[in-house]
């Protein structure tokens, strides 16, 4: 099996380096990453990949944050050049762990007839910020994220997506969805976890604010991300970052009452990349990552989690149907009939 993982960055030279070196070394055989206009040191450190033969590298310089236009491409390139069986489409806020043996292994039990198996994201939420490496400090995991439909809330319940190959593949922004003649999607199973650390620091929080999202064409703002950006508009971004921050008598209370865990998986692994320079391994530089089979307890913690990705999907599948139904009976009139989508 020959495992791609494609990767859309700006400005996340705080993390990317973490990111690529995590996934060469638990399974990814080649990396396709879009770097879009940083100036922060994420290119240089992307270049570093690219000349060990383990990445390639797209620049992208509009500032408009075209992400399901931009992961498409990659997607599919992933497919014609490097023939991928399945591909990964991350974000670099973002670390695919698996449950139970490594990601070839959880995707090789995916049965011939499906092609889109989920992830289910983990919140790791942000820690007062000390300018330490993110995950050293960030250990805590949120152990009850919000239902997506609420929209005032950072932190909720989602899915990122892993498929087979496909040259015609349609990634849907934010890497939720991927659609494809005969790609079927596995539902109601979730083996692999997406550990998301997207709050990590005042300074991260500002790049993130400066991104080209507001400039998309294809932007629909989230009640978080307007927060993010009203913060960043009015000069509260530090305020902001505190307000969600946990420090320790929150943590104390959160394990207290089963709504924080502390997970320290992440930690560990790149404990074991990390040189003495703060710089990670390249692919054979250290051995690859085991993961470890967890426990009966967080497997049931996990499936409390995941059951809201099942009403989610089940709520998608019918807006799914409605859409097919209206086509044909768009068809079967000759037109769209006033006020349909």
């Amino acid at each position: 099996m020959k495992l791609v993982m494609t990767l859309l960055a700006r400005d996340e030279a705080d993390v990317v380096d973490a990111q690529v070196s995590y996934h060469l070394h638990a399974g990814v055989d080649h990396v396709i990453a879009m770097d879009n206009a940083s100036s922060d040191g994420t290119t240089a450190i992307l270049e570093r990949y690219e000349r060990a033969g383990c990445l390639q590298l797209l620049r992208e310089r509009r500032d408009d944050m075209r992400q399901g236009e931009w992961v498409t491409r990659m997607a599919r390139l992933a497919a014609t050049r490097h023939g991928a069986d399945w591909v990964l489409n991350a974000d670099a806020d973002e670390f695919w762990w698996p449950r139970g043996g490594s990601l070839k292994d959880v995707l090789a039990r995916v049965p011939a007839r499906y092609g889109v198996v989920r992830g289910c994201w983990r919140h790791f939420l942000p820690r007062p910020d000390d300018g330490s490496f993110f995950a050293e400090r960030m250990t805590v995991r949120l152990a009850t994220p919000a239902h997506p439909g609420d929209k005032e809330t950072i932190f909720h319940a989602h899915q990122k997506v892993a498929h087979r190959g496909h040259s015609g593949v349609e990634i849907e922004r934010g890497n939720h969805n991927a659609d494809a003649p005969g790609l079927e999607p596995l539902r109601g199973w979730h083996p692999l976890e997406v550990l998301h650390f997207s709050f990590r620091s005042v300074a991260q929080l500002e790049q993130k604010a400066r991104g080209g999202w507001l400039r998309s064409p294809a932007y629909e703002p989230t009640g978080h991300r307007l927060l993010l950006d009203e913060a960043f508009r009015e000069g509260r971004l530090e305020a902001f970052y505190d307000s969600h921050a946990v420090d320790d008598e929150a943590l104390g209370r959160g394990l207290a009452d089963g709504t924080l865990a502390v997970d320290t998986r992440l930690r560990d692994a790149l404990r074991g990349l990390r040189g003495d320079d703060g710089s990670f391994a390249l692919p054979g530089e250290r051995r690859t990552i085991e993961f470890r089979r967890e426990s009966a307890a967080d497997d049931a913690a996990y499936a409390a989690e995941a059951s809201v990705l099942v009403e989610i999907d089940g709520i998608v599948r019918a807006e799914e149907r409605v859409v097919a139904l209206e086509r044909r009976l768009d068809a079967l009139t000759g037109g769209p009939r006033p006020g349909s989508s």
